[in-house]
């Protein structure tokens, strides 16, 4: 997959596109980044990308024309892209999301800055997304999540493959706990379950938890799950 991200700092990437799973995965040629900066398509001397918003307010806005011209050069040189706009109005980034996206041969994720962008800028763009609640700086940081979120489902990226499946999400579950060794510290032992060697008593333990997790601190997400016969019983204290 190749990700193509339009950014007024692409030095602010080098730590995640070089390091651990992402900088191990472009060596392998699983994934490749690019990194390309809209000043680079300004017209005048002082390579201005923003400017005070029409109608008055606090800050600057960024402009239309560089942005614009540094995602047509893009795409004219490496070809057609999924445009993404990081903006704190997109819709949220969820897991299913993140899946779709991981079958899109190469995206584009234009970060945003200031008090925000040109409003014509987001006609240039397929879809917007946003990583949360809050306001950051730039979209820089929403960049990587989404880099970071989307290279997991990639093959080739985890070391094991299987890594991805249980986690957090995957199944509008949140991941039970884990454990390793010690199987006793400062007085906290490993569940029984998990040492039994009783693999279908594991999967029931581990499913338990997951539920009972999602329950407790995602209401939201174990509303929206099928829960099976046997989830119930689980979750009632019935023996299944």
């Amino acid at each position: 997959m190749i990700f193509e991200v339009v950014t007024l700092f692409p030095e602010m990437f080098s730590s995640v596109t070089g390091a651990s799973i992402i900088g191990k995965a472009q060596e392998k040629g699983a994934l490749q980044v690019y990194l390309t900066d809209p000043r680079s398509f300004t017209t005048d001397k002082h390579h201005s990308v923003d400017d005070t918003p029409y109608g008055g307010g606090a800050g600057m806005v960024m402009r239309p024309d560089p942005l614009v011209a540094a995602i047509e050069a893009i795409e004219l040189a490496r070809g057609p892209a999924h445009k993404i706009l990081l903006t704190p109005t997109g819709a949220s980034l969820t897991q299913p999301t993140v899946l779709r996206l991981a079958k899109v041969p190469r995206l584009m994720l234009v970060c945003g800055r200031y008090e925000g962008m040109d409003e014509r800028v987001r006609g240039f763009c397929d879809e917007e997304l946003s990583i949360g609640d809050y306001v950051l700086t730039g979209g820089e940081l929403a960049a990587m999540v989404v880099i970071d979120a989307v290279a997991r489902r990639l093959p080739g990226v985890l070391g094991n493959a299987d890594s991805a499946v249980d986690e957090s999400f995957e199944a509008g579950l949140l991941e039970h706990p884990q454990y390793t060794r010690p199987a006793l510290f400062r007085g906290a032992a490993v569940p029984e379950a998990l040492l039994s060697g009783n693999h279908a008593r594991i999967r029931r333990w581990r499913r338990l938890q997951s539920l009972e997790r999602t329950r407790d601190r995602r209401p939201d997400l174990f509303a929206q799950l099928a829960l099976t016969a046997e989830d119930r019983a689980m979750l009632d204290g019935e023996e299944p």
